[in-house]
């Protein structure tokens, strides 16, 4: 979840205020609820303040960019994929054909997300600088 104390603690905090935020909201209508919004609220500004605080003391970024061509190939994979579904969905009211499109369209899709969207994320890493 966090790399060091200080960001364990932040992430800690937001979490507790997010969730007296949501309590408050859903009880809204009561005082107390306005009171729970209000100090889930100011608790969340202030894990902000403290993320923002910390954030100076990571480590070094990657410093090249992702290849946008291979990203935007991934995704048009991807996007074909789902079209095969939709199209199977249309072209044949028979429950063998559409299955048969579900699967291919599934696999085009599987294709985009677990080969070309790693690699193009990969390029240049973090963790490879």
């Amino acid at each position: 979840m966090a790399a060091t104390k200080s960001q364990g603690r932040s992430f800690t905090l937001f979490l507790v205020g997010l969730t007296a935020a949501a309590v408050g909201t859903a009880y809204l209508s009561e005082g107390a609820g306005k009171v729970a919004l209000l100090i889930g609220l100011l608790i969340v500004a202030a894990s902000f303040w403290q993320f923002s605080k910390i954030k100076s003391l990571e480590g070094a970024i990657a410093l090249g960019s992702q290849p946008a061509g291979l990203k935007l190939a991934g995704v048009a994979v991807v996007l074909l994929g789902w079209f095969v579904v939709l199209g199977g969905l249309v072209a044949t009211s028979n429950v063998g054909g559409r299955l048969f499109a579900s699967i291919l369209g599934l696999a085009i899709s599987l294709v985009g997300v677990l080969y070309i969207l790693p690699t193009a994320a990969s390029k240049n890493a973090i963790w490879k600088v």
